[in-house]
């Protein structure tokens, strides 16, 4: 898992060097591409079928998961990059609320506690220090983080269902490109110079091998263990965002941003039931 969110922090780097001459829906293309490479390279070595009885529930992960994606890029654009990856990883908090409105459970003191927190720290994050631009690049961030948080709900019944996670992100990274591909015909594509290829290439090679290592990690690891280590994204996005853009949180951010991660630490050992006195 630390290797993991090293690779989504580097990940982040290689969005924001590659925004400076393509859009969101450029760089969605390419990162999501290149993970279709990898995984259907990895599908016909290992003889797997895409075959699947569940289309209309891939359907439902990958539009959630693309639409975050693309946001979340967004706001990396727009946001220091500790900032934007703690946004996106308010998901934990969101995947709890998911719950109490599609499966109808009743939530307990502990869900209770990590949704105070979270919206502690996201009001704190948004104070209104953040100017007018950023506010806008905030929000959307926010917002990536909910269509994250309903993206894992989905993953979580596709699991229940029977598919492998192999599977799930063929479907998604094949749907993404489908996604980014209309919005790259629709705004017109142009091919980047070799500078950007190398940041475009860089950011789906990191991002397909953090999601490799993340799924080795909650396979091999306690689940509660590998969701407390995936927050090390938002330090080693911290550390990047000081080494190769400048960038500084001030000391209010840092406590945004513990608050954040402590909720989704308690997030992530929420266990709710369904409500069975609900109609």
């Amino acid at each position: 898992m630390v290797v993991a969110g090293l690779l989504f922090g580097a990940m982040g780097v290689c969005v924001k060097f590659a925004a400076e001459h393509n859009d969101s829906g450029e760089i969605v293309l390419w990162r999501c591409m290149v993970a279709l490479l990898v995984i259907s390279g990895m599908m016909m070595l290992r003889r797997q079928s895409p075959g699947t009885q569940h289309l209309k529930s891939h359907a439902f992960r990958s539009i959630s998961g693309f639409s975050a994606l693309f946001l979340y890029f967004y706001a990396m654009t727009q946001l220091p990059l500790a900032t934007a990856v703690t946004l996106n990883y308010t998901s934990p908090i969101f995947f709890v609320i998911w719950q109490i409105l599609l499966r109808g459970v009743r939530p307990n003191r502990l869900a209770w506690i990590a949704l105070l927190l979270g919206f502690c720290g996201v009001a704190l994050l948004l104070r209104p220090s953040i100017d007018g631009d950023n506010l806008f690049g905030a929000i959307l961030g926010l917002i990536s983080g909910g269509l994250a948080g309903l993206a894992y709900f989905h993953i979580k019944q596709l699991g229940a269902l029977g598919e492998p996670e192999w599977r799930t992100v063929f479907y998604f990274s094949l749907l993404s490109v489908l996604g980014a591909l209309t919005w790259v015909g629709w705004h017109g594509f142009h091919w980047p110079d070799p500078a950007d290829l190398i940041w475009l290439v860089g950011a789906g090679l990191f991002a397909t091998g953090a999601q490799l290592a993340l799924t080795r990690a909650y396979r091999r690891g306690k689940t509660v263990f590998s969701n407390a280590l995936a927050y090390t994204t938002v330090i080693f996005a911290s550390v990047f965002g000081w080494i190769f853009f400048g960038e500084r949180i001030d000391t209010l951010g840092w406590a945004a941003i513990g608050l954040i991660i402590l909720s989704g630490v308690i997030a992530s050992r929420v266990r709710l039931r369904p409500d069975e006195h609900r109609a």
